[in-house]
């Protein structure tokens, strides 16, 4: 198939990003100033054959604009907001929504029972910084863990984590859930995001069946070249429709982010890996592959890059890595070692159901402090299943979950 072809390229989402505030009267027209504006573009893309999975609001940190006087207050709230998203609903098109940033503890408190009420229209993050010392703050690390285990308490098998994230050096725009938050003074604008390993792995497969072996070097070179190539024809494609629509655009275009956010329901990266040589995802060469694949993401030209826009190993979201668990091809420290080289961190990995709040809270400063020393965006998304050990098979029910092994915590 020709990477021309636009099948192997979604849109995983158009995400815009606005801010609410106290006036609750006012979120009415920003939510369908925002969700007319997702419409019209959804249909622009959809004219020229592109397809789109998602649409999706991030807003400003929730402390600013909802009520937080009482788990009650927030709750009325978010049922008003969840009112205005079905009144703007597009038809196959999945809407989501996203809180934006918890920046204190009790912030970080009230999560669990708005999460477990409102599911994907509650996405929410928490970004922990370094202290004066150059230390991760440690006590919103631990309200972090805290609140992840409380999830995996009360949501239905522990699916509830797959709405909250722990970001370590990540920076505002990211067009992906839950990792992404939003900035007042980066005003109203949206990103594009991709869903591309149908692409890259169609991409390969063409070039190796016609290719002659070659020396490693130069089948590397040529791997890069023409992921490269694929790539950056699409998007620039989808920017040159954004540039020619004529509709209204209230939101500034901030860019891309390239990843290529694989999903149970396209190819799985683990493919992509195979192509490149690598007997599974995990073994001998799995590092230099990821590299590689970092190398593609973040060579794309003549737009800007956002969000992670790197190589993005969602456990449960992907069927070939989540069947390598269940072979035990890899592990949690297997993981962290290719966020040296590529991004994302630990997302959506199940974990002992009993696994300690201490444990979790030493994982995520693991995790943060390699995304500070190599100066890359982490985040840790874990999901301790109740019940179950390592080794364990998950029995997820949400559509968005592939079931796997549950990895242990060292």
């Amino acid at each position: 198939m020709d990477y021309k072809d636009k099948t192997l390229c979604n849109i995983r989402t158009i995400t815009a990003f606005l801010s609410l505030n106290k006036d609750k009267e006012s979120w009415k027209n920003e939510i369908s100033k925002a969700s007319r504006f997702l419409s019209e573009l959804t249909a622009e893309f959809q004219s020229h054959h592109y397809t789109v999975q998602s649409v999706r609001i991030v807003t400003n940190p929730f402390g600013e604009y909802l009520n937080l006087s009482s788990l009650e207050s927030a709750r009325t709230d978010l049922r008003y907001i969840s009112e205005l998203l079905a009144e703007h609903s597009q038809s196959g098109i999945r809407v989501r929504f996203a809180v934006g940033e918890a920046k204190t503890a009790r912030e970080i408190e009230l999560l669990p029972a708005l999460i477990n009420e409102f599911g994907d229209l509650c996405n929410a993050c928490v970004n922990v910084p370094l202290d004066e010392s150059g230390i991760l703050d440690n006590e919103l690390i631990s309200a972090a863990a805290l609140c992840v285990k409380e999830i995996s308490a009360i949501t239905p098998r522990g699916e509830g984590n797959f709405n909250f994230t722990v970001n370590f050096n990540c920076k505002p725009l990211i067009p992906y859930f839950p990792a992404g938050y939003h900035q007042s003074e980066s005003g109203d604008c949206f990103v594009i995001g991709l869903e591309t390993p149908d692409l890259l792995v169609s991409t390969l497969k063409a070039f190796n069946a016609e290719t002659k072996a070659t020396s490693h070097n130069e089948r590397f070179s040529s791997y890069y070249k023409i992921l490269h190539t694929a790539l950056q024809y699409h998007i620039s494609a989808i920017q040159q429709i954004i540039t020619d629509a004529e509709i209204e655009l209230p939101f500034k275009f901030s860019g891309f982010d390239s990843s290529a956010a694989p999903s149970k329901n396209c190819a799985s990266m683990a493919e992509v890996y195979e192509q490149m040589g690598v007997e599974y995802f995990g073994a001998a060469g799995t590092v230099e592959v990821s590299g590689l694949l970092t190398k593609v993401f973040k060579s794309i030209k003549e737009t800007d890059l956002v969000g992670f826009s790197g190589l993005m190993l969602a456990l449960t979201e992907d069927k070939g890595l989540a069947d390598g668990s269940v072979k035990s091809n890899f592990d949690i420290r297997a993981l962290l070692t290719y966020s040296a080289v590529c991004g994302i961190g630990l997302d959506t990995v199940p974990v002992p159901g009993d696994v300690s709040v201490e444990k979790l809270a030493a994982l995520m400063r693991d995790t943060g402090t390699m995304a500070f020393r190599l100066n890359k965006p982490l985040t840790v998304r874990v999901f301790p299943v109740p019940g179950l050990q390592a080794g364990n098979i998950t029995q997820f029910e949400s559509d968005d979950l592939c079931n796997c092994a549950v990895l242990a915590v060292p």
